[in-house]
């Protein structure tokens, strides 16, 4: 699966995307973030708290309850205000 990363989680995390292979359990995307969080200190940090990640699927919006599966390309970012 690869996630990528926007804004200040890519800062906080250290990396604009990486692969993971999360266990087979994880069937939605709010399980992915909540996954993701403890796989170490600055994910921990950068997903503390998950009501200000926003969640792409395969380049479409999602909720926390979408469905993710093994291949798809995941976004997060952060809510964008304009101006």
């Amino acid at each position: 699966m690869k996630i990528l990363y926007f804004a200040w989680l890519r800062t906080t995390i250290g990396c604009a995307e990486e692969t993971v292979t999360p266990p087979l359990e994880i069937k939605t995307a709010g399980a992915l973030v909540a996954w993701l969080k403890d796989i170490d200190a600055k994910h921990g940090d950068a997903l503390s708290r998950p009501e200000l990640v926003r969640i792409a699927v395969n380049q479409e919006f999602a909720s926390p309850e979408t469905a993710v599966a093994p291949n798809d390309e995941i976004g997060l970012f952060p809510p964008v205000t304009g101006g």
